[in-house]
């Protein structure tokens, strides 16, 4: 399995996967427009040339990425595919110097195994919330918060 970098032409792709899910209430949609914005976020495993899976890293502050949008179609489930796309984010994390990495989601329990702690909604900076008002559960927000500290953030001080 191959963990790569997302491409433009992936986005459709993604953009169907991640809404199959949306549209069961397992996720939150996504946008084309949004995941062509946010490309750059994205990681993708592919079989026979087709997107199976994705899940996007984004940096909310010097200190703090976001995990969002793992999606991994129901005939890849079950092996490993979604452990290995939160690798490679944590992993990006780290290359990036960021400390704390979080994710808001339906699935505690996955991610819990990925070494993800759950903490109070609470706990995370507000920042955090800045695209819950396009969300259509605002303001009642039934996603659980998890968290995973990876260390000391390597971000400059000025």
């Amino acid at each position: 399995m191959k963990v790569e970098k997302a491409k433009i032409a992936d986005a459709a792709q993604m953009h169907k996967l991640i809404n199959r899910f949306a549209n069961e209430g397992e996720m939150l949609p996504r946008a084309l427009s949004e995941i062509y914005e946010y490309i750059r976020d994205y990681f993708v495993v592919k079989n026979d040339g087709k997107v199976a899976a994705c899940v996007a890293l984004h940096v909310s502050w010097a200190d703090l990425a976001e995990i969002k949008s793992l999606a991994v179609a129901q005939g890849s489930q079950g092996q490993g595919v979604g452990a290995a796309l939160v690798e490679k984010c944590v992993e990006e994390a780290r290359d990036l110097g960021i400390s704390t990495i979080f994710c808001l989601t339906y699935k505690p329990s996955f991610f819990q195994k990925c070494g993800f702690t759950l903490v109070d909604k609470s706990e995370l900076p507000r920042k955090v919330w800045g695209e819950c008002y396009r969300c259509p559960k605002f303001p009642d927000c039934d996603e659980v918060p998890l968290i995973l500290h990876l260390g000391p953030s390597m971000a400059l001080s000025d």
